[in-house]
């Protein structure tokens, strides 16, 4: 069987990686939420020898991820761990690196809270939190792209969405985390930096 392929990921982790090459450069456990396919995780831990990568999610995503992890292996790529932010059973180690992508927006709201209020007890102090993905901004969506893709996350799901980033932003600050970054990124995107004060 195949292994599963995202084109967006192959498209977007070279200039994710420019900046988490930056912002984790003295980190050195890193937890992935939402490893999906496993393309990011396998990418960023050759590119970040010094980091210890964790990748995690549910259950069923780990045979695909297991594919990548066989194929593109490296000493600091971690088996992935099952993690369902709604469940009490989060990891008991501490990280100083934690990094999501594109799992917002696909999330009902009650497991995006979930996701900053376990991330905020996983990190260590000083530790920082990068999510990748589209965001709006008080409520407005500038690219025609993202309303489009806004309205067909609507139409699959009630729950799913581009989420408003002040609301992120305060679930962040709930967590015990600073802004630090919102970066500009490809395709409509953002990648926001958040410090554990």
């Amino acid at each position: 069987m195949d292994k599963p392929f995202s084109q967006a990921c192959v498209n977007n982790q070279a200039i994710i990686c420019e900046i988490l090459e930056r912002v984790f450069s003295d980190k050195y456990n890193a937890l992935e939420i939402g490893s999906g396919t496993g393309q990011h995780g396998v990418f960023f831990a050759n590119k970040m020898p010094h980091l210890s990568w964790q990748m995690s999610d549910q259950e069923h995503n780990h045979t695909g991820i297991k594919r990548w992890v066989s194929d593109h292996p490296s000493p600091n790529l971690l088996a992935p761990i099952a993690l369902n932010v709604l469940d009490d059973y989060w990891p008991t180690a501490h990280y100083d690196a934690i990094y999501s992508a594109n799992t917002a927006h696909i999330m009902p709201w009650d497991a995006v809270v979930a996701m900053f209020s376990g991330a905020g007890e996983r990190l260590s102090s000083g530790g920082v939190f990068c999510l990748y993905g589209p965001m709006k901004y008080l409520g407005v969506l500038d690219a025609q792209s993202n309303i489009e893709f806004d309205y067909r996350l609507q139409q699959q799901s009630s729950h799913q969405g581009i989420r408003e980033f002040h609301d992120i932003n305060s679930l962040a600050i709930a967590a015990g985390m600073i802004l630090r970054e919102d970066n500009s990124m490809p395709a409509n995107n953002r990648l926001i930096v958040w410090q554990k004060s």
